[in-house]
């Protein structure tokens, strides 16, 4: 149990600096509190449907991520990964993701991180378009 005087820290993540530059609108937020998840979100797009371009870009930004520390998995393993949970959690049958690679393929040397694209941006005509 803890200490009733103890102080509890929420580890926030920083702003952009782009978003310290230049200002913008923030839409989703997600936390864990003691294993729970907490998400806010603000009502800024017409079509329902333009929060599923979000959530893409979102899971590829998080492939470039994890695929960056990861020596095992590519980005397109990670991301099917993440689409079949997705798709599970939302009583989906996923659509067919890249087959594993072997172990000996995954490590190769062949993966260089030049390789990587970087992350597309949320499509701004998207958002623009459909507030």
């Amino acid at each position: 149990m803890s200490d009733p005087g103890e102080q509890r820290v929420y580890e926030a993540l920083a702003l952009p600096n782009e978003a310290l530059d230049k200002g913008g609108l923030e839409i989703l937020r997600a936390g864990l509190i003691d294993d729970e998840l907490y998400v806010t979100a603000r009502r800024v797009f017409k079509e329902p449907a333009t929060w599923g371009e979000v959530l893409g870009d979102i899971a590829r930004r998080i492939a470039t991520i994890h695929a960056m520390e990861d020596t095992e998995l590519t980005e397109q393993d990670i991301i099917a990964e993440i689409v079949e949970a997705f798709a599970s959690e939302m009583g989906l049958a996923a659509k067919a993701t890249p087959k594993k690679k072997s172990a000996a393929k995954r490590a190769s040397p062949a993966r260089k991180s030049s390789s990587r694209k970087k992350p597309a941006k949320t499509p701004k005509k998207a958002a623009k378009r459909k507030r």
